[in-house]
This record gives structure tokens, C-alpha cells and sequence, in this order.
């Protein structure tokens, strides 16, 4: 069984339109580069030039934010769903 990963309407243009994806992932990096793999040039505007996650994007395992768990060496298993969320600014 693979991860369930969400992506948001605006990266959807590099996963030909797929709002969900199944991925196999051992963490939250495998992750990204799996889905490089599959949609290349996705991790330009998902990662900054040293591979860390733009400071724009939250990400979720199951609801639970990465930066409160182990970042990019946040642990999947099988049937965990991930969500990339861009953060939202206003007024």
C-alpha cells in the first residue's frame, strides 16, 4: 500500500491535473523525489537549491505539521496521507 498524497490546485499543472497521488516513500524526502521522478521539474517549486522545503509550503502527515515532527526525515508507512498546503497571507 503507498502513500496518498494531496497536492494543491496550483502544482496540479505538473501532475497532469491529479489532485491525489499514490506514492511509495520511506519519509517525507523519498517522498519529493518520488514524485520528481514521476513529474519532473514538481521539486523546483516544491524544494529551494539545497533541497529543503520552500518556507511557503506546509506539509502534513496526517494532519500532524513536519516541522513538529522530524522535517524531511518525517517517517511514512503505508496508508499515510500527505497533504502540501501553500501557506495563505492577508489582511
Amino acid at each position: 500500500m503507498a502513500i496518498q498524497v494531496l497536492i494543491p490546485t496550483p502544482l496540479q499543472k505538473f501532475t497532469n491535473n491529479q489532485a491525489s497521488l499514490s506514492v511509495e516513500a520511506a519519509n517525507v524526502d523519498e517522498l519529493l523525489q518520488a514524485l520528481e521522478a514521476h513529474f519532473p521539474g514538481i521539486l523546483d517549486r516544491l524544494c529551494d537549491e539545497n533541497g529543503k522545503l520552500r518556507r511557503f509550503l506546509n506539509v502534513y502527515v496526517n494532519s500532524e505539521d513536519i516541522r513538529f515532527l522530524d522535517h524531511q526525515n518525517t517517517a511514512l508507512v503505508a496508508g499515510d496521507e500527505v497533504s502540501i498546503v501553500p501557506a495563505v497571507a492577508g489582511g
